[in-house]
């Protein structure tokens, strides 16, 4: 009974989700040459919040913010001109480094970030 017992109590244990909080530089290679952006997490249980800036851009706030263990997602909304687009990100925690993968809506390309984490 008591194996039951300790055993019922480590699958109620969910995964902990990696803690990301804090400031993340990324780059990637796009048509252009190297881009950079800047994401600023903010991680609370599974919720994942915060903002992201770029030079291209500017600032886009998080929304829809999962992590799961080490996985993560997030939308952001980027204004382009007179136009919004919605970015569906998703990645992955590898050590010390986040790969973001993004589908482009210009072009339909997907685009691979990664972060690292600012000191």
């Amino acid at each position: 009974m008591k194996r039951l017992l300790v055993l019922m109590a480590l699958f109620a244990i969910p995964a902990s989700a990696a803690d990301i909080t804090g400031t993340w530089k990324a780059t990637a290679e796009g048509p252009n040459g190297t881009m950079e952006r800047t994401f600023v997490f903010k991680v609370d249980g599974n919720k994942l919040t915060g903002e992201t800036i770029s030079s291209m851009f500017g600032k886009s706030v998080i929304a829809d913010g999962k992590i799961e263990g080490d996985t993560l997602s997030f939308t952001i909304t980027l204004k382009f001109q007179d136009n919004e687009m919605k970015l569906n990100y998703k990645g992955k925690v590898e050590g010390q480094e986040i790969k973001l993968t993004v589908e482009s809506p210009m072009g339909g390309q997907t685009i691979n970030w990664v972060a690292k984490k600012s000191e």
